[in-house]
């Protein structure tokens, strides 16, 4: 367990023995704010704290991966397909710092990186080389015969064969080492379609539980709505019955072949910051506490669930959220969704690199594949469907590696596709513009604004003179949301580092744009926003970092991106502190109310280990503002 080794003055103590080479530091800094008439303490409060005992034993892949960073190197240039260059312009309207290729699915990257080796095998099929995918699959299974993944991916291909005994073989060695039927219901169902004809399919089929394929996944959820979002094995209309103390609200849906068999139903009219209750009833069942003769099979069917809606825009009390990003799909780390569904964060936050899709054309069965990956885990299952979850991508969920999407709403042609495919697969509110469609939105909880950002679906390339990361519509939109919030903290969450030491050498964060940050951050300045707090992710690690500015107003970005990844980022020493020991998320504590408001950054690592702390007043969210003054 990690503990914080502080005394009363918040000074570090000495560290019990089996921990060297860790450090427990305390820093209390003392800054000056030019522009208020008063001076005040800058009283930022640095905890870390560490765990003690020795991390477990990590399998050789994971160890190399560790050590080997990014395969091959980053070659950051500017790298376009021949679509990308209009005219003699040397610059590609779109494209990446990286490479243009399928770098990302090579052998030594699947040897890495547990999230390449399905992929790296499905691509095989989908090229037309199925036996080569057995091949790979078996070299796997011969090092960890316990590989569901290498079991899943040999039925695919032995089902693209015809060999269908040793497809339905292969499927039930999956099943035995513990993957969900749920991933064959899911697809990729044209690759499958030959096995699920099958009688041991529809006999797995059958039994309980196996309508909902996916979800439910809760979102978009206010002080008196909630959205829950659903995958089904079949197309069907549902019912979600919510309750709660004498309360009782339905909301219908529909699941369609064009939505990939996803649909979501909304509740309405539900009472502010309450926990209610929650069943889904597909094809219009009777939830068992409705319908007390309903036979066993009925009540197995209708699992409940909980959900909690926010509090009021604007109530004072504790909003707590969980963020972070980069989650490559790796068996051994999806314990990480279970550590934060222990926090009970009233909503999730991902920033991006949610999965690795690395596969920048229209989307396909590889695009699902990667997709069904993650959403089939229980892990995960389980805490979405009791915590709302808002997603945002980055370049790895978009297309690949550092990429810009460029200025034009229709071009490359996948890109709407890209859009659409992302919003299918989550639960998000509206978001991007009727002209402008993208990732973006804002939603509230309590006396908190979120706005969460697009950064890649309008980013232009960063080596030219003219750029930009958010595009002009989401840049006003943002503006006009800051100058209009009146809550008390706003936080705005942006898949990539805001600080320049995030990335060095790379044009991939805002350091690539400095002139529109540049604009936001005097916009923010000059309108005295107050309560900024800036989050983001994409570096594989946590940390904090302090951004200065001249007009003394303090800006902090708050970073976290390793939520289930192997390979880790080196930390940086210009950050206030910097944690990549174990994958790890972070956990933000909003405290409106009283006369010191406040906002506590807490890292825990993927063992539930508290390893840093970082509290920011709200008064040093500020500039010279009056309330800055008297907080």
């Amino acid at each position: 367990m990690a503990r914080s080794w502080i005394d009363n003055a918040g000074c570090g103590r000495e560290l019990p023995s089996g921990c060297a080479g860790l450090l427990t530091r305390c820093r209390r800094r003392r800054r000056r704010n030019r522009r208020r008439r008063s001076r005040r303490p800058f009283s930022l409060l640095l905890v870390t704290a560490v765990g003690c005992a020795a991390p477990a034993p990590d399998r050789a892949a994971e160890l190399a991966a560790r050590e080997a960073g990014n395969p091959g190197g980053e070659n950051y240039g500017e790298f376009g397909p021949p679509d990308a260059y209009e005219g003699d312009s040397p610059h590609p309207f779109y494209g990446a710092e990286n490479e243009w290729s399928r770098r990302m699915f090579d052998e030594r990257s699947a040897d890495l990186y547990y999230k390449r080796r399905g992929q790296r095998q499905l691509l095989e099929i989908l090229d037309g080389n199925p036996t080569r995918a057995i091949e790979l699959a078996d070299a796997r299974l011969a090092a960890d015969p316990g590989d569901a993944e290498s079991h899943f991916i040999r039925a695919v291909a032995l089902t693209q064969l015809d060999e269908i005994d040793q497809a339905e073989a292969a499927m039930q060695a999956a099943l035995d080492a513990g993957m969900p039927f749920g991933r064959f219901l899911a697809g990729p169902r044209d690759l499958l379609a030959p096995l699920a004809a099958t009688a041991t399919f529809a006999l797995h089929a059958a039994s309980p539980n196996k309508e909902i394929v996916h979800g439910p996944m809760l979102g978009a959820v206010t002080d008196t709505t909630a959205g829950v979002w659903i995958r089904t094995a079949e197309e069907t209309s549902f019912e979600v019955v919510a309750t709660a103390d004498g309360e009782r609200h339905t909301a219908s849906g529909t699941t369609t072949v064009d939505q990939d068999y996803t649909g979501t139903a909304t509740l309405a009219g539900l009472s502010p910051d309450t926990t209610y209750s929650y069943q889904v009833l597909v094809d219009a069942g009777t939830p068992p506490a409705l319908q007390p003769q309903s036979n066993p099979q009925s009540q197995s069917q209708s699992p409940s669930y909980t959900l909690r809606t926010s509090p009021p825009a604007g109530a004072s009390g504790t909003v707590t959220i969980a963020f972070g990003g980069c989650a490559g799909y790796t068996p051994a780390n999806e314990r990480m969704w279970d550590t934060i569904a222990a926090h009970s964060p009233q909503a999730l936050l991902l920033l991006g690199d949610n999965v690795y899709v690395d596969l920048p054309e229209q989307p396909g069965p590889f695009h699902d594949y990667t997709y069904y990956q993650r959403q089939s885990r229980p892990e995960f299952r389980r805490l979405v469907s009791a915590t709302p979850v808002y997603a945002v991508w980055d370049d790895h969920d978009a297309a690949f590696d550092d990429i810009w999407l460029g200025p034009y709403v229709d071009r490359p042609a996948w890109k709407q596709p890209m859009v659409e495919h992302f919003r299918r697969n989550w639960n998000n509110p509206a978001s991007g513009s009727a002209s402008h469609p993208g990732v973006w939105f804002r939603f509230s909880l309590g006396d908190v604004d979120f706005f969460l950002l697009d950064g890649r679906t309008y980013r232009t390339n960063p080596f030219v003179e003219e750029r930009t990361m958010l595009g002009p519509v989401q840049k006003a939109w943002l503006l006009d949301g800051l100058r209009a919030s009146e809550a008390m903290f706003k936080v705005i969450a942006s898949p990539v580092a805001w600080a320049d030491g995030a990335k060095a050498g790379s044009r991939d964060t805002w350091s690539g744009f400095p002139e529109e940050r540049e604009q936001i951050f005097r916009f923010v300045e000059e309108n005295d926003v107050l309560g900024v707090v800036l989050l983001s992710s994409d570096r594989h690690r946590s940390e904090a970092w302090a951004i200065e500015r001249e007009s003394g107003y303090a800006f902090h970005d708050l970073l976290s991106g390793q939520l289930t990844n192997i390979h880790t980022h080196p930390v940086e020493p210009g950050a206030l502190f910097s944690y990549n020991l174990k994958d790890s998320f972070g956990l933000l504590t909003f405290e409106t109310a009283g006369e010191e408001p406040r906002v506590t950054y807490e890292i825990y690592s993927i063992d539930d280990e508290l390893v840093e702390t970082l509290v920011i007043p709200h008064a040093d969210l500020a500039g010279s503002s009056e309330e800055g003054e008297q907080s």
